[in-house]
């Protein structure tokens, strides 16, 4: 056989089998009650994995951001709460294990760490124009703006010769912004904290929240021996940030700070110190680790929607083949063979198959849509559970449809027309 007519055999059997897609689907549309009753388990299967998808793909992204937020590799490290004690009834839960030098600390004796900035983190109330507001303080070095990932929209940051001179210089977010100033441009203003007046400098880029939900624009930064000094007046510092190289490194980095630490705060108190962590690697780890039993869920939701439309589609194409014995008797007499009558079934059970798949996906998306747009959901579009929505349900639906077609071609050609 020569290659003109392979080429040629090969457009005969294309024309056919187009032939006979064009034929399911006109048989699929002049029953459409029918068609949709096949399609709706599948339909009602992929759109929620479709949804549950879009919602899982949103929260990871959300968890992402607001871990990011923070900072890039990063590690804080922040003295434990003080126990309770029992017969007092006023307790303060200040702990000033922590002080400046310790950053210095970490600086000279980390091999692991690339920044260390220390930082008093307090709540208190911003005034200005007969307004107030609270608000979270934030005294750190210019270090410690780069490791958080804190940059100016408008105006600029504070520097190191401030720092050293204890400036009376600060930088607000835009949700403190908002809070005081309205409209009003805020860089130049002076406002209250506390009893102090500050100068507004710049106004922070928008971090969003973090992880704990605490919103980072609501923030008004100051410099680390400004709040010290000036407006908090204590020797002690709330918290220190460290940067890793990598997210890999960040355990390592943990350790190696705590063992540092733990031994400067033993050797000045005589007693062992203990300190709360927030580990990016830990956070994004928990994260994912979610996002994957979600997944899994999926997974399992999905299964069971595929074999649900399987088992549906089977029981109507079966149902067909009994309908239809004269006209699959009547093909046959004029000339379809039986590989044409197999093909037949088995396209008109994908065609079912991918109607209820794509319906799913539309369905699945408007779902979502309508979740963030009303729910206010954080959702994304979950690109890999669209391709499987509109993939799989073809191949589970033509893999059906072998059983009844097998069937249909079977039947006895005489006996059918005779009916």
């Amino acid at each position: 056989m020569t290659g003109a007519q392979v080429h040629a055999g090969r457009r005969r059997s294309l024309r056919r089998l187009l032939r006979l897609w064009r034929h399911a689907v006109h048989l699929a549309w002049s029953h459409r009650r029918r068609t949709a009753l096949a399609a709706s388990a599948l339909m009602t299967g992929v759109a929620s994995v479709v949804v549950m998808s879009a919602v899982s793909a949103g929260a990871e992204q959300r968890v992402l951001q607001r871990v990011r937020a923070m900072g890039t590799n990063l590690l804080v490290i922040q003295p434990s709460v003080a126990p309770p004690v029992a017969g007092r009834v006023r307790q303060r839960t200040t702990v000033t294990t922590l002080r400046p030098a310790d950053s210095d600390l970490l600086v000279a004796s980390s091999a692991l760490a690339t920044a260390v900035a220390p930082a008093a983190i307090r709540q208190v109330v911003a005034r200005w124009g007969g307004r107030n507001t609270p608000t979270t303080l934030l005294g750190t070095t210019v270090q410690g703006l780069r490791i958080q990932g804190i940059a100016a929209v408008s105006g600029r940051l504070f520097d190191e010769h401030e720092e050293r001179e204890q400036r009376r210089v600060a930088l607000v977010g835009a949700t403190l912004a908002r809070n005081l100033f309205g409209d009003a441009d805020p860089v130049g203003q002076t406002i209250l904290i506390g009893r102090t007046p500050v100068e507004v400098i710049g106004v922070m880029r928008r971090r969003g929240t973090d992880v704990g939900g605490a919103d980072l624009d609501n923030t008004i930064g100051v410099p680390l021996q400004t709040a010290l000094r000036r407006l908090l007046n204590v020797p002690f510092i709330d918290a220190l940030f460290l940067q890793a190289r990598s997210l890999s490194d960040l355990d390592a980095l943990e350790r190696e700070a705590i063992g540092l630490l733990s031994a400067r705060q033993g050797a000045r108190s005589g007693v062992p110190v203990e300190f709360v962590v927030r580990n990016q690697a830990v956070l994004l780890r928990t994260a994912r680790g979610t996002s994957e039993a979600f997944r899994t869920l999926m997974l399992a939701t999905a299964v069971f929607s595929l074999v649900a439309g399987a088992v549906a589609i089977l029981a109507v194409m079966l149902l067909l083949v009994r309908e239809r014995v004269p006209e699959i008797a009547l093909r046959r007499a004029v000339g379809a063979s039986v590989r044409d009558i197999r093909w037949q079934f088995v396209l008109e059970s994908g065609w079912l198959a991918a109607s209820g798949g794509a319906l799913g996906v539309v369905c699945g998306i408007g779902v979502a849509g309508i979740g963030a747009a009303v729910g206010r959901w954080n959702v994304a579009l979950p690109w890999p559970a669209i391709a499987a929505g509109l993939t799989f349900p073809i191949v589970t639906g033509m893999m059906v449809g072998v059983v009844p077609a097998v069937r249909a071609a079977r039947l006895d050609p005489g006996r059918g027309l005779r009916r």
